[in-house]
């Protein structure tokens, strides 16, 4: 199945060896790709229109669409796996996750997401939270294969 994550801005500092280490992980279970978009300049809602006008311009628009905010449905690891699953038996096994800049994702691309998720009820800088999403597409591949790595419960 393929997986592209579309993202604004790089991975930067001490946190890019992390994202590239899960990324390389992720990439055993999913055809992964990574676009990145220019982080927008300006006040907050046109920096917001900029990226994402450049995410939905990047957007596949096959498959399915997620949006990663902090107002969105948190799902468990469980839940990633599930989900995956659920996109690879469909007639276009595609699916684009849409993470943001500093100033979040506009209602635009909300409302053009077929999902809305929560990595965290915290604020998550958006390089962090690029590890965490890769970290999480990898816990799902291994949930799905039966594989050692996820410890937590079977359910």
């Amino acid at each position: 199945m393929r997986v592209q994550v579309l993202a604004v801005g790089r991975v930067k500092g001490p946190l890019g060896s992390a994202a590239e280490h899960y990324l390389t992980r992720a990439e055993r279970y999913w055809k992964l790709t990574v676009h990145e978009v220019r982080e927008g300049r300006g006040d907050p809602p046109a920096v917001v229109r900029t990226e994402g006008d450049r995410i939905l311009g990047r957007a596949s628009g096959e498959g399915k669409l997620w949006a990663l905010s902090r107002a969105g449905r948190p799902w468990s690891s469980r839940d990633w796996a599930r989900q995956l699953e659920r996109v690879s038996v469909t007639a276009h096994p595609s699916v684009d996750i849409v993470l943001g800049g500093a100033w979040g994702l506009g209602q635009e691309v909300l409302d053009r997401a077929d999902r809305t998720i929560s990595l965290s009820a915290a604020t998550l800088p958006h390089d962090l939270a690029r590890v965490v999403l890769f970290e999480q597409l990898y816990r799902a591949g291994s949930i799905l294969r039966g594989e050692p790595y996820h410890k937590g419960p079977a359910s």
